[in-house]
């Protein structure tokens, strides 16, 4: 046995070194493997997920709040007054706000679907009560505050024609034809009190009307 290890000792140091070479091989590469590219480009893309979804929670909160206006209700309502809406909102909500309608209210001459506006004026006509709704983004008889060429919204009783005074609650044909012929006959209008000179125009029909005219 001797004498066969000293004639292949050459033989037996190769195949030692050989399996010391192979298990110290393989014990590194086990340990130091690298991540696969896959799986790094997998977690850094959820992460990215993950910052931009937080950014979206601090954000979205605000851009949904509402915007809010005011509404100036009258006529038939039992709580006329200027109430605060939000966009978005309907005249029927309003109105429910502002009381509801009472027992004398009209309810053919308005639009409950209709979306309210900033500075909007929402007029709710009695049964029987003479007036044409206005065209256009309006509630029963009332334009709508704002309105071009009137100013913030009102008629101006001096340059409107019979279609325009017709908006107006209480005023029909014959009433605008009147006041038409009042102007030139006895001069415009110098203060918005003269419109009661115009017969059947009474305390009662220019209290509804004095917050929706103007004369200059």
């Amino acid at each position: 046995m001797k004498d066969w290890l000293i004639e292949h000792k050459l033989t037996v140091i190769a195949v030692v070194f050989i399996v010391f070479g192979g298990s110290y091989y393989f014990y590194v590469n086990d340990h130091d493997e690298p991540a696969p590219m896959n799986s790094i480009i997998g977690e850094n893309k959820l992460q990215a997920e993950g910052i931009e979804t937080e950014s979206k929670k601090q954000t979205n909160p605000t851009a949904a709040l509402p915007e809010k206006i005011m509404v100036d209700v009258k006529g038939q309502v039992k709580l006329p007054g200027v109430y605060q809406s939000n966009s978005g909102e309907r005249v029927i909500d309003v109105i429910g706000r502002a009381g509801g309608l009472t027992d004398q209210a009209d309810q053919t001459q308005v639009n409950f679907a209709e979306h309210v506006q900033d500075e909007m004026v929402i007029y709710i006509p009695a049964k029987g009560e003479e007036g044409v709704a206005a065209p256009g983004p309006s509630v029963g008889s009332m334009t709508v505050s704002g309105g071009s060429g009137q100013k913030q919204g009102k008629i101006n009783i001096n340059k409107a024609d019979e279609q325009e005074l017709q908006n107006l609650p209480g005023i029909g044909p014959a009433k605008a034809a009147a006041i038409i012929e009042y102007r030139n006959t006895s001069g415009p209008f110098k203060v918005i009190e003269d419109l009661k000179s115009i017969r059947g125009i009474g305390d009662k029909t220019f209290e509804k009307l004095k917050d929706l005219i103007v004369v200059n």
